[in-house]
C-alpha cells in the first residue's frame, strides 16, 4: 500500500512538471510571436526607416517586455527573412533592401513578366488613389515636408529639362505617398511590388519625353498634377486627393494612347 502511494505521488509530480512545461512552452511561443509582430510593425509602418540602427538587445527586451533570449530569437528570424541585417562593427539595422516577399504565384509572375502599361495603370488607379485618400487623413508633418521637398526637386528637373532627375523624383513622390497612407497592408504590398512600380513610373517619364508633342508642356502638366495631389493631402481633403491622383494616372495613360 505504501509503495503504491509513493508511486502515485511520484506520478503526480511528473505530470505536474509536464503540464507546467507545456504551459511555459505555450507562453514562450506566444511571447515570441508577439515580439516578432511588434518588430515587424515598426518596420512596416516606417517607425524604423531603411538602414535604421536598432536599439541594443537589452533595450529591446525592456521596451518589449520580453527576455533577451526571446528578443534574440525574434531578431534571428527577421534576419533570415531579410527584414533586418547585421553589420560588422555597426550592429543590427533595418535592411537597406526590404525583402520583396513574392511568395504568391501572381506576384512572382509580375516579377518575372512585367505587366503591360495599361494593366499597371489600372492597378495604380486602385492602389494609389486609395493611398492618396489615406495620406490626406494620416500624413505626418515630416512626410508632408518630404513630399514638398521632392516636388521642389521635380520642379527644378522639369524646368531644366532633366528627364532622368524628373523620373527619379516622380517615383520617389509616389513611394513616399504610399508610406504616408500609414496602412500596414498597403505598405507591405507596396514593398512587394516597389521595383515594378518604380520602373513603371520611371519608364513612363522617359517615354513621354519622346512623344511627338511639346514634351516640356507635358512635363509641366505632370508637375502641376503632382502639386495638386500634394495640396489636397496637405489640406486634409481625402476626396480631393483621391480625385487628383486619379486625374494624374488617367493623364499618364492618355499620353500613350496614340503610341
Amino acid at each position: 500500500m505504501l509503495t503504491d502511494m509513493k508511486e502515485l505521488i511520484k506520478t503526480g509530480r511528473t505530470q505536474r512538471r509536464r503540464v507546467t512545461g507545456m504551459v511555459s512552452s505555450n507562453s514562450g511561443r506566444k511571447t515570441l510571436a508577439r515580439v516578432i509582430a511588434d518588430l515587424e510593425g515598426k518596420i512596416l509602418d516606417a517607425s524604423w526607416r531603411k538602414e535604421t540602427r536598432l536599439p541594443s538587445e537589452r533595450e529591446l527586451a525592456t521596451s518589449l517586455a520580453a527576455s533577451r533570449t526571446t528578443v534574440r530569437e525574434a531578431i534571428q528570424r527577421l534576419v533570415a527573412r531579410g527584414l533586418l541585417e547585421t553589420r560588422r562593427g555597426s550592429g543590427l539595422h533595418v535592411s537597406s533592401r526590404p525583402a520583396a516577399g513574392l511568395s504568391a504565384p501572381w506576384l512572382q509572375l509580375i516579377a518575372e513578366n512585367p505587366p503591360m502599361r495599361a494593366d499597371t495603370l489600372e492597378f495604380r488607379l486602385v492602389f494609389e488613389c486609395a493611398a492618396s485618400r489615406f495620406a490626406a487623413e494620416r500624413a505626418t508633418q515630416a512626410e508632408l515636408a518630404n513630399l514638398d521637398s521632392i516636388l521642389e526637386r521635380m520642379d527644378h528637373a522639369v524646368r531644366n529639362e532633366d528627364v532622368e532627375a524628373e523620373a527619379l523624383a516622380d517615383a520617389e513622390f509616389h513611394t513616399t505617398l504610399a508610406g504616408a497612407s500609414h496602412n500596414l497592408m498597403m505598405g507591405h504590398f507596396h514593398a512587394s511590388v516597389i521595383a515594378e512600380l518604380r520602373e513603371h513610373i520611371t519608364s513612363n517619364t522617359f517615354d513621354a519625353s519622346h512623344i511627338d508633342v511639346d514634351a516640356r508642356h507635358l512635363a509641366l502638366m505632370r508637375l502641376n498634377q503632382h502639386r495638386a495631389i500634394y495640396e489636397a493631402i496637405r489640406a486634409r481633403a481625402p476626396e480631393a486627393a483621391f480625385n487628383a491622383m486619379y486625374a494624374h494616372i488617367d493623364f499618364v495613360g492618355k499620353q500613350f494612347a496614340s503610341i
